[in-house]
């Protein structure tokens, strides 16, 4: 993502040193909180600088505002007139040229991996949806969509979220060989097809996409517990036994829990709600308040 750039005033430069015009610009390698999105595209078709500007000129709620390569080389000069090499803008240890930061929606995101420079890794998944074949199993070459470096502190906010995942499905449209992606907290990849279908239905009003931006698992004590709720509301989900003993029954009662409880934030008290059967059942907050509890009254 975007260096944070120190600007230091002249008179506190190490060495006396100044900036012939303007200020001295030190960088420093960060990284914000969120995972972001890892885009993957088939071997040998991840797009370049210019094939994402293309995309940016073709959608009007999208443009770039900073290319690492279009800023002026920084020079400076010792106080007795010597010259310096000059210095150049890093972007957590990639060559200049191979990211761009997109604005979309008032937000700013970085998209790492550009060709021709290396593509970026990509974690293994657990979890799959609209997919013949793991990535793991094929050979593909991922992108890394992040938020900026100013939204470090806010980077899992739901606007933020919203924005980023929106970009990624205009990325999806645009370009036909962006095959999949992934999305760490869940520890899911996502076919095209299936991402742009359910994420396009979220964010005009729909249903949150329960089933590839969280995912569940059957635990030991037989409970049906999320993945990757916490990212977004600070807790799991668990349907405890015997509610949850059929399992297609408790992974639907668990996705319209979870659009439910991404609506309100989480949990912090007992509530009793009713199932889609007719039930009557008490969501409770475990005591650590990690975990939202649901069973029969």
């Amino acid at each position: 993502m975007r260096p944070n750039r120190v600007r230091v005033p002249a008179h506190e430069e190490p060495g006396s040193l100044a900036r012939l015009r303007g200020s001295w610009t030190i960088t420093q390698k960060q990284t914000a909180g969120a995972s972001g999105l890892h885009l993957l595209f088939a071997s040998g078709k991840r797009p370049s600088r210019d094939a994402i500007k293309g995309f940016a000129g073709a959608h009007r709620t999208v443009s770039v505002s900073h290319d690492p390569l279009d800023d002026s080389p920084i020079h400076l000069v010792a106080t007795d007139g010597e010259s310096l090499q000059p210095q150049h803008d890093t972007h957590s240890g990639l060559d200049d040229g191979v990211w761009l930061e997109l604005l979309h929606d008032g937000l700013t995101f970085d998209l790492l991996g550009l060709a021709p420079g290396a593509g970026c890794s990509f974690p293994k998944t657990e979890n799959s949806f609209d997919l013949k074949q793991s990535p793991g199993a094929r050979r593909l070459e991922a992108l890394h969509l992040v938020p900026g470096q100013h939204l470090a502190g806010a980077a899992n906010a739901l606007p933020v979220m919203q924005a980023l995942i929106g970009l990624a499905r205009d990325l999806i449209n645009h370009f036909d060989d962006l095959e999949a992606v992934i999305w760490e907290p869940s520890s899911s990849a996502i076919g095209r097809r299936y991402f742009e279908s359910v994420t396009t239905a979220w964010l005009e009003g729909g249903p949150f996409p329960a089933l590839g931006l969280t995912a569940f698992r059957k635990t030991i004590d037989g409970a049906l517990q999320s993945i990757g709720l916490d990212f977004w509301i600070g807790q799991e989900l668990r349907i405890e036994p015997p509610l949850s003993t059929q399992r297609v029954e408790a992974t639907r009662l668990g996705t319209r829990l979870v659009n439910q409880l991404v609506l309100v934030g989480g949990i912090s008290n007992s509530e009793r709600i009713v199932a889609p059967d007719g039930s009557r059942l008490v969501m409770r907050p475990s005591r650590n308040g990690k975990f939202v509890r649901v069973s029969r009254e």
